[in-house]
C-alpha cells in the first residue's frame, strides 16, 4: 500500500491519510484494521536540516519525534521517540525492499510543527537526523504495531529555516513531478497502485 499525507501530496496511486502526527496515526489505523497491506510505503515532501539539497529525493526506513523543547532541555518523554525498522521480515518482492540500507539511515523527523530556526536545524542534522516530514513518524509507529514493513520516499522541498514556508510554497510543483517521475522508475507496476 502507498499513502500520503493528501491536500497538496495527493497521487492516483497513493492513499491519502490526513496531514500530521494524530490525522495520519488515525486513518493509517483504520486502513490497516479494515485490510492490512503487505507493505507501506509513504510518499511525500520533506523539509531539510542541511545534509541534503532542494529537490533530491530520499528514501527512508528511519523516523523519529524529537520536539524542540527536548533539544533545548527543557522537557522529557517517557515515550519511545526513535524508530528504525530493519530489513528483517521485507519481503524482497516489496517496493522497500532495497529502501537506504546503506550504513547511515536517512532519519526523518517528525512534528505537528514545521522548523523554521537554522540553528536548531543545524543540531537536529549534527544528530544525524537529516530531514523533516509532518506524518513519517505516526507512519512508522502505526506499521510497527501492526508489523507490516514500512518506508518512506521524499522529495526535499525547502530547508528548516526563516524560509521554509515561502520555498515550500515555491517549490512543491516542481518536487512533486521530480518524486512522481522517481517513483515510476522505482516502484514496478506504479499505476496498479490503488486505482
Amino acid at each position: 500500500m502507498i499513502v500520503s499525507a493528501g491536500n497538496m501530496e495527493t497521487f492516483p496511486f497513493a492513499v491519502p491519510i490526513g496531514i500530521g502526527l494524530c490525522e495520519s496515526a488515525v486513518n493509517l489505523t483504520r486502513l490497516a484494521l479494515m485490510q492490512p497491506p503487505e507493505f507501506i510505503l509513504f510518499v511525500g515532501s520533506a523539509g531539510t536540516y542541511g545534509r541534503h539539497e532542494i529537490f533530491e529525493i530520499v528514501e527512508s526506513k528511519a523516523a523519529c519525534q524529537i520536539e524542540l523543547s527536548y533539544l533545548q532541555k527543557q522537557s522529557y518523554t517517557p515515550l519511545e521517540n526513535n524508530l528504525i525498522v530493519s530489513d528483517e521480515n521485507v519481503s524482497r518482492e516489496t517496493p522497500i525492499s532495497s529502501l537506504s540500507s546503506g550504513s547511515k539511515p536517512s532519519i526523518v523527523n517528525s512534528s505537528n510543527y514545521i522548523s523554521t530556526d537554522i540553528k536548531t536545524a543545524s543540531k537536529l542534522n549534527r544528530l544525524g537526523i537529516g530531514l523533516e516530514n509532518m506524518e513519517f513518524y505516526s507512519v512508522m509507529t502505526v506499521a510497527k504495531m501492526f508489523e507490516i514493513p514500512c518506508g518512506g520516499i521524499f522529495v526535499i522541498t525547502n530547508r528548516c529555516d526563516e524560509n521554509a514556508h515561502k520555498d515550500f510554497l515555491i517549490n512543491h510543483e516542481k518536487a512533486m513531478y521530480a518524486l512522481v517521475k522517481h517513483l515510476q522508475k522505482r516502484v514496478p507496476n506504479l499505476d496498479k497502485f490503488n486505482t
